[in-house]
């Protein structure tokens, strides 16, 4: 196996998604930092609460910068994020806790997101931490804000604070009819100091039932620029003297290059060639050029392979070299399943699958003097700033990081190995480098999401209630790993393998295998136990709200109706599951065409609830595309892989849903206002393959066991 291009620096210790990095200072100067904002106040704000970060042998804990806040002369507010905007919303929503809590219009609120020199370090933007995190760490710093202008103008005018008023920026004394701007307190030295100390970590926010701006539909702040053209992606950033930069990749995983040919690259006009070891990359004026002269040094390169197995062969391989990890227990599984009345197990497989985003890595690199610049498409600046200071020993203060609002990242963004190749080839040419993936390498050296092998044993008291559960995961993870059925005697276990492939996070990472082999395993179960798939779910389930959102869907969807129809290949199926704080269940019909082994998705109802919601617009934006990236790799997606290559890198090869096959969707949010925000944008995607998988079987009595589900080559029950 090729050891070296295997990678889990996406995954913690436990097979989990990215923890959050150690949070870094401000890399900017106070001086350096108003010359590029402009002069006024800078309120910064520090989250009190310890975030425990999972790690082999304990917790640490870790004080982060979680909001800064500037109010210029001329009024204008700005608001600082390291988080960036990947299409989640993230720019809305951060612009409306700051709007409502400062008492504005979003309109009047400027958000510098993801630049490692003007923005504090809110961790990598994943896992759907924006909302649960970032989110009220925003609202505390402008509610401090808020606290002590609008203190200052109490004692500056004598009179009460709870007689003042805020509202578009201004303090005013309705008594006396006094009004002062936050822009002209801004200039006040006593609030310059009262502004230099940290909030308190019982800072009061605006509560639910008062919110004006959060909880409104707001539209994303730019939205204009991007249908216009206006805004330059990383892809489209230019630099005076810019080259465009290309990398000589293996033929196959783990080749090493044993010889190479420069010359005949070297003699085209404006190109430049560069070797590094094996690193050979080039740089010319145009992207044309720069392809021409890689052809010539890849006919020029002589490569020595070494093996690799097949994706054929991949359970297999995974189950053999599956090891370690500590299984969660409750009661005795063993005890259980010795007293069962009937026991069942199966074996679930989910494949490898890329992200297949519109927007292939891209990264912008800029050096002057000793400091490296880099425009980059990316979930974590911080995280590029570091692989940058590591792969070229300078000090962290010398690289800056920008991350222009991106297209949609779903779990990656290879601009991070972007930036290191664009930055290796200029300090090389002494230019700015542009360095765009292919959609090819995006689908080849980008790492997967990573594919699980499942096994699950399950036993049955007589009257059909489930008394012992064991799961175990090999290779995926362990999000959405433990059962959230009432079962009491249960074991959840997983246990890393030699992934042949370079793999990481993933929307939801591994709870979309877990939930997927756990929800079809419950319609096994369900069907030994003669029972109706949803009435043996909800006999299972203690928890409140994973019930409501199951009975809400099994409503809207009029379950037991469309569970009698007699339609020839037509099936509906369910699942539910839970995640990140949230919860979420789906129905699905769907008609299946045996003779040509294709299955057509008809309708989808889906209830979603993660506590309060902030923007109704964009999480039910969320929900959609959940549902619509999860057909693709419920019903086609797959990694094809044998000798060291992949054989699909290519949309034409590798079939992601079109507009054709989008179903009649039905989508409902439960509202939770009494409940803390969670994140929407990924757990949404868990019930959607499980639910289709379930109504395949109902439609044709083949058990679905892998995923991709393909009608005619699954086990049958």
């Amino acid at each position: 196996m090729n050891s070296d291009f295997r990678s889990d620096e996406m995954l913690n210790p436990e097979g989990d998604l990215l923890v959050e990095e150690r949070p870094h200072e401000l890399a900017l100067s106070r001086r350096g930092f108003l010359q590029l904002v402009g002069a006024g106040l800078l309120v910064t704000v520090t989250e009190g609460a310890a975030v425990a970060q999972r790690r082999r042998g304990g917790a640490r804990g870790a004080r982060t910068v979680a909001a800064r806040l500037h109010i210029g002369e001329d009024g204008t507010i700005t608001v600082m994020t390291g988080k960036v905007e990947l299409g989640q919303g993230a720019r809305a929503e951060i612009t409306q806790a700051a709007a409502e809590e400062l008492r504005v219009s979003p309109y009047r609120i400027r958000l510098v997101m993801g630049d490692t020199d003007l923005v504090p370090d809110d961790g990598v933007t994943a896992g759907s931490r924006t909302t649960p995190s970032t989110i009220p760490a925003v609202r505390k710093g402008a509610a401090a804000a808020r606290n002590i202008l609008s203190g200052r103008a109490s004692r500056q005018w004598q009179v009460d604070r709870d007689a003042l008023e805020v509202r578009d920026g201004a303090i005013t004394h309705p008594a006396t009819k006094r009004r002062i701007t936050y822009a002209e307190l801004a200039r006040t030295s006593e609030v310059a100091t009262a502004f230099e100390g940290p909030t308190p970590d019982d800072m009061e926010v605006t509560p639910v039932n008062e919110w004006e701006v959060l909880g409104t539909s707001l539209p994303r702040p730019n939205v204009r620029d991007i249908v216009t053209g206006a805004h330059r992606f990383a892809s489209d950033i230019s630099r005076p003297g810019m080259l465009y930069g290309k990398v000589l990749r293996p033929p196959s995983y783990g080749a090493t290059l044993s010889s190479i040919d420069l010359s005949k690259a070297k003699a085209m006009e404006g190109v430049v060639v560069v070797r590094d070891g094996d690193f050979v990359g080039c740089a010319a004026p145009t992207s044309f050029r720069a392809a021409q002269a890689l052809d010539a040094l890849a006919k020029a390169a002589s490569w020595e392979p070494v093996s690799h197995l097949a994706s054929r062969e991949l359970w297999a391989h995974l189950k053999e070299h599956a090891s370690g990890g500590r299984p969660s227990t409750r009661g005795s599984v063993e005890e259980g399943l010795a007293a069962a009345d009937k026991t069942l197990s199966a074996e679930y497989h989910v494949a490898y699958v890329q992200h297949a985003a519109m927007e292939p890595g891209a990264a912008v690199a800029e050096w002057n003097d000793d400091r490296l610049t880099v425009w980059v498409g990316s979930r974590g600046p911080f995280g590029v700033r570091s692989r940058l200071t590591e792969a070229f020993g300078i000090p962290r203060e010398r690289v800056r990081a920008i991350v222009p609002d991106t297209g949609g990242a779903f779990g990656m963004k290879s601009g991070d190995d972007a930036a290191v190749e664009a930055a290796r080839l200029a300090r090389a040419v002494g230019r700015p480098v542009s360095r765009r993936w292919t959609r090819e390498e995006e689908f080849t050296w980008a790492y997967f999401r990573p594919a699980a092998l499942i096994e699950i044993q399950a036993g049955l008291d007589a009257k059909g209630s489930i008394v012992a559960w064991d799961f175990t995961n090999i290779n995926s993870g362990r999000a959405a790993l433990e059962s959230p059925y009432d079962i009491p005697n249960a074991r959840a276990l997983y246990q890393r393998s030699d992934s042949p492939l370079r793999q990481g996070s993933y929307r939801c990472l591994a709870a979309t295998a877990n939930n997927f082999a756990r929800e079809c395993f419950m319609d096994e179960l369900a069907a030994a136990a003669g029972a109706d798939p949803l009435a043996f779910r909800l006999g299972h389930i203690a928890d409140p709200r994973l019930r409501a959102v199951l009975e809400a869907a099994a409503n809207r969807f009029d379950w037991a109706r469309r569970k009698k129809s007699t339609d020839a290949d037509v099936g509906v199926g369910l699942a539910c599951g839970t995640e990140k704080g949230s919860y979420v269940a789906a129905c699905a019909e769907v008609a299946v065409d045996r003779r040509r082994g294709t299955i057509d998705v008809r309708r989808v109802c889906e209830v979603f609830e993660c506590g309060a919601v902030l923007n109704p617009a964009n999480l039910r934006s969320q929900v959609y595309g959940c549902i619509i990236m999860g057909m693709g790799a419920a019903l086609r997606e797959e990694m094809e892989f044998e000798n060291g290559k992949i054989l699909n890198a290519a949309f034409s090869k590798y079939r992601v849903p079109r507009f054709k096959d989008v179903p009649e969707l039905d989508i409902h949010l439960l509202d939770r206002s009494d409940l803390p925000a969670a994140g929407g944008g990924e757990t949404p995607i868990i019930v959607i393959a499980p639910a289709i998988a379930n109504a395949v079987f109902e439609a044709t009595g083949i058990r679905v066991r892998s995923m991709p589900i393909r009608v005619g080559k699954s086990q049958r029950g």
